[in-house]
């Protein structure tokens, strides 16, 4: 059984990388086939700067999102504490309600 399941995981791993080593293949003498830009021409604001932070460099544009993430989740999670207590709903006591 472990001979099977390990043909068939070689066979799964080569069908995976394949593809990776042909595109990988081609040398230096090929033009690059593909351009990675945003369209920014009809955004506005923080839209507009979004897009122009990730064409002018996706190292910036990745961690200023890698920032941005957990300040936003610390945010919306203070916000929701705060629905939540003038809601009724005590997240600081642990007792069980029900009796």
């Amino acid at each position: 059984m472990t001979k099977y399941f390990s043909r068939l995981l070689g066979l799964i791993t080569v069908l995976l990388l394949l593809p990776t080593q042909l595109f990988a293949a081609g040398g230096a003498d090929l033009p690059d086939l593909m351009v990675l830009v945003a369209d920014t021409r009809k955004f506005k604001g923080w839209e507009a700067w979004w897009g122009n932070i990730y064409n002018e460099g996706h190292l910036a544009f990745a961690l200023i999102t890698t920032l941005i993430i957990p300040v936003a989740g610390v945010i919306l999670g203070l916000l929701a504490d705060v629905v939540m207590s003038r809601l009724g709903i005590d997240l600081k006591n642990r007792a069980l309600a029900e009796h």
